[in-house]
C-alpha cells in the first residue's frame, strides 16, 4: 500500500506533468506523446485521488472530465461590463470608424486585426494564477458562472505557467466546437434518430449551459482567447498582452496581425473572406482593434460597445426557394410583423423553412408574391430574411400581396403610425398575445427572473384566468397553482419561492421588465440611476428625461404615455405594495455627498480618466450625469474635442466650464 506522502509526491508529479501534455496538445497541436499513454497517467491521477480524496484539488486536471453532479447556474457580476462590439458589413463604415478613431488620437497609432470566431463569449477570471471562475457574456453587466463547464475544456489552463502573471485578472475569448466534432455528434445524433445540432454555434452555445459538466466534457469544446483586462497588465499595448498570455499556457489565435491603414486592413478582409472556409471551426468576420492601452481609454465607450474596436462581418450566403404563405404575428407591443412561410432549404449549416419579411413597406418594395421564387440570407447570418425576388420564376397570374388589416389574433383593426414602419394592434388589453407577451417578458431571465413561469407555464395561468396582467403573478397562491394539469406541489412550491426571491430584483430590472416600449435594458438601467425610484419617473417631464444621457425625443415620449395610462399606474401600485423594489439602492462604495443636487455634462476626451470613469466618480460623490446642457445643469466638464453645440449651449445658459484638472480638484 503507498503511503500518503508518496502519494502526494506522486501526485504533484502526475499534475505537472498532464498539464504539459495537455498544453501540448490542446494549445500547441504538437503531442509528445500517444494517447494511449495519457490516458494511463490521468487514470494514475485519478485513482490516487479517489484513495486520497483529502489530496484531491479543483484544480487537478482531472477536473477536465467533469463531475454528474447537476448544479444550477448563478449569476455573477462582471468586474468590468462585457460589452458586444459595434457591427459592419459595409467598408465605407470602417473608413468612418478609422476617421473618428483618428480625429480623437492622431496619426500616430496601429491597429491589430483579428479572426471573429463564431461561438460563445466567455471571460474567465484568474488570481495567483490559478483559475477561479468562468462567466458568459450574458446581458453585459452579470452573466452565467458556467467554472464547473469551463474546466472540461481542455485548452483553458487551470493553473498558469511562469510567475509573471498579474495577482488578478481577465481574460476573455469564445468558446467554439470545431467542425470535426460537431458532424460527429450530428452522425450520434442522426442514428439515434434524435434532432440534430442547428450549427457548431448552437451546439457550443448548448453545450456550455449543460447541467452535466461530464457531458460537457464528452462534447469537446475548444476556446480562442483574444482580451486581457484588468490592473497591471504586463504591457501598455493589446498585442504584447497576448503573446504574454500564451506564455502563460493560453490558447491565443495564431491569425492576428498588425496594421496601420484601412487599406492593410481591406486586404486582409478579401483574403480571410476566402482562407476562412478552410479553418476547422466557423469565423463570421474580422475584428479591428487600437492596439494601444492608453488610446483605448482615451477613445472610451459608447452605453453598449466600445469606441476602439469595430468588428466587420463577412457578406451572409445566400440561396433560393419557393415563398408558400405569409403569416402575421403579433408582438408584446403590438407589433405585427409578417413571416414567410417557405419551401424547406438548406442555408449557412440550418434548414430554413421561416424568414422575417419585417413589415408592409419592404413587402411593397420587394413586391413579394405567393409562390415567388425568393433569394434568402440570413442577417449577421443568424436571422433568415428574404432579401429578393428571381423575377424570372415568377406566375403570370400572380397578385399583390395583402398586408393584414385586422389583427390575426383578436381582431381588432391595425393601425400605422406616420413616423413607424410597423403597424400595430392597439387593443393591448384584450389582445391575448400583448397580454401574455408581456407577462413572459416580465417573468424572463434579464428581467425579474422568476424560476418556473416559463412560456407554457404563463400560458397555462392564462388560460385558467389566474393572471391577467403582471401584478396578478404576485396574488399567486400555491393551493390555485398544485390544483393545476401538470403542475404538482413541489412545481407550486418552486414557482411561489421563485415569486418571492423576484422581490429582491434591483430596481433597473424591474423598471426594464415593465416593458415600456422602447425601454430596453440599457436604457432601463440609466432612467433608474438618474431618477433613483419611480415616482420621479413618473413626475419627470419630457425634457427632463430627455437630459438622461442617450434618451432622445420618442423614448421620451414612450415613458410618459405609459406613465399617463391608469392601467399601468394601478399594476405599478400593485407591484410596489406586493413588495416589488421601485428604488434604487443607495451606491456602492460611495465616496462622500459633495455633488448632491448637481447634475454634470461631459464632453469630450480627457487624459486620466475616461468618460465612464468620470461618470462613475460623479454618482460616487452623489451627483447626476446628464446627457445634454440646460439651465438646470450644473457643471459642464469640458475635455479635448469637445462638442461645440453643447459649449454653446453651456455658454448661453450660464452654465459652469470645468476642465478634468479643476473637476479633480473638486473631489480631493
Amino acid at each position: 500500500m503507498i503511503s500518503k506522502q508518496e502519494a502526494k509526491n506522486r501526485i504533484i508529479q502526475l499534475r505537472e506533468t498532464i498539464e504539459k501534455h495537455n498544453h501540448n496538445y490542446y494549445v500547441l497541436s504538437s503531442p509528445s506523446i500517444s494517447d494511449f499513454e495519457f490516458d494511463i497517467m490521468l487514470n494514475d491521477l485519478a485513482q490516487l485521488e479517489k484513495l486520497f480524496p483529502d489530496l484531491a484539488d479543483s484544480d487537478s486536471p482531472t477536473q477536465h472530465v467533469g463531475s454528474d453532479i447537476t448544479k444550477e447556474f448563478i449569476q455573477r457580476e462582471h468586474k468590468y461590463p462585457m460589452l458586444s462590439l459595434g457591427n459592419t458589413y459595409s467598408e465605407e463604415d470602417l473608413m468612418e470608424f478609422d476617421t473618428r478613431v483618428r480625429k480623437t488620437i492622431g496619426n500616430d497609432f496601429e491597429y491589430i486585426v483579428e479572426l471573429k470566431y463564431d461561438g460563445a463569449s466567455i471571460s474567465l477570471t484568474y488570481m495567483n494564477g490559478k483559475l477561479q471562475y468562468g462567466v458568459t457574456r450574458g446581458d453585459g453587466s452579470r452573466g452565467d458562472d458556467v467554472t464547473t463547464n469551463i474546466k472540461t475544456v481542455k485548452s483553458i489552463p487551470l493553473i498558469l505557467q511562469g510567475n509573471d502573471f498579474p495577482n488578478e485578472f481577465e481574460i476573455r475569448g469564445e468558446i467554439f466546437m470545431p467542425h470535426e466534432v460537431f458532424n460527429s455528434l450530428n452522425k450520434e445524433k442522426e442514428a439515434a434518430g434524435d434532432q440534430l445540432f442547428a450549427n457548431p454555434r448552437n451546439a457550443a452555445s448548448g453545450t456550455l449551459k449543460m447541467l452535466d459538466s461530464s457531458m460537457v466534457a464528452k462534447r469537446r469544446l475548444d476556446c480562442f482567447l483574444y482580451y486581457i483586462i484588468g490592473d497591471s497588465l504586463p504591457t501598455e499595448f493589446h498585442f504584447d498582452n497576448l503573446q504574454k498570455a500564451k506564455e502563460w499556457g493560453f490558447k491565443i489565435p495564431e491569425n492576428i496581425f498588425k496594421c496601420t491603414t484601412i487599406e492593410q486592413i481591406s486586404t486582409l478582409i478579401t483574403e480571410w473572406n476566402i482562407k476562412r472556409k478552410q479553418l476547422p471551426y466557423d469565423t463570421d468576420g474580422i475584428v479591428i482593434k487600437v492596439n494601444s492601452l492608453k488610446q483605448q481609454k482615451q477613445l472610451g465607450f459608447t452605453a453598449k460597445t466600445p469606441r476602439w474596436a469595430i468588428a466587420y462581418k463577412f457578406k451572409a450566403e445566400q440561396v433560393k426557394t419557393k415563398l408558400l404563405s405569409v403569416d402575421f404575428q403579433v408582438g408584446r407591443t403590438g407589433a405585427i410583423t409578417p413571416v414567410a412561410n417557405l419551401q424547406p432549404v438548406q442555408l449557412a449549416g440550418t434548414v430554413v423553412k421561416r424568414a422575417t419579411l419585417h413589415n408592409a413597406d419592404q413587402i411593397i418594395l420587394l413586391d413579394i408574391r405567393i409562390n415567388d421564387t425568393v433569394f434568402v440570407e440570413k442577417g449577421g447570418e443568424i436571422i433568415p430574411k428574404i432579401v429578393g425576388i428571381d423575377m424570372s420564376q415568377r406566375n403570370s397570374d400572380s397578385k399583390p400581396l395583402k398586408y393584414a388589416e385586422d389583427c390575426p389574433e383578436c381582431g381588432t383593426r391595425l393601425i400605422k403610425n406616420e413616423t413607424e414602419a410597423k403597424h400595430f394592434c392597439p387593443a393591448e388589453e384584450i389582445c391575448p398575445p400583448q397580454i401574455k407577451g408581456k407577462i413572459e417578458h416580465f417573468v424572463s431571465r434579464k428581467a425579474m427572473n422568476i424560476e418556473g413561469l416559463g412560456e407554457e407555464t404563463v400560458e397555462l395561468l392564462y388560460n385558467h384566468n389566474l393572471i391577467k396582467n403582471i401584478a396578478d403573478i404576485y396574488s399567486l397562491k400555491k393551493e390555485q397553482l398544485s390544483s393545476l394539469e401538470r403542475m404538482g406541489e413541489k412545481s407550486a412550491e418552486n414557482i411561489i419561492a421563485g415569486i418571492e426571491d423576484s422581490k429582491k430584483v434591483p430596481f433597473e430590472r424591474v423598471l426594464f421588465a415593465l416593458g415600456i416600449r422602447f425601454v430596453g435594458e440599457t436604457v432601463a438601467k440609466k432612467i433608474a440611476l438618474t431618477f433613483r425610484n419611480i415616482d420621479f419617473i413618473k413626475g419627470a417631464s419630457e425634457q427632463e428625461l430627455k437630459e438622461t444621457d442617450e434618451i432622445g425625443e420618442v423614448i421620451a415620449q414612450s415613458i410618459i404615455a405609459f406613465f399617463q395610462n391608469n392601467k399601468n399606474i394601478e399594476i405599478v401600485n400593485r407591484l410596489q405594495a406586493a413588495g416589488v423594489k421601485m428604488e434604487i439602492e443607495a451606491i456602492d462604495n460611495k465616496l462622500s455627498d459633495k455633488f448632491n443636487g448637481l447634475s454634470f455634462v461631459i464632453s469630450g476626451t480627457f487624459e486620466k480618466y475616461s468618460r465612464d470613469e468620470l461618470k462613475e466618480l460623479i454618482e460616487k460623490h452623489g451627483g447626476k450625469n446628464t446627457g445634454s446642457v440646460s439651465a438646470k445643469t450644473s457643471y459642464l466638464l469640458a475635455g479635448e474635442n469637445m462638442g461645440p453645440a453643447k459649449l454653446e449651449k453651456a455658454n448661453k445658459a450660464g452654465v459652469k466650464i470645468i476642465s478634468e484638472e479643476e473637476f479633480l480638484k473638486m473631489i480631493e
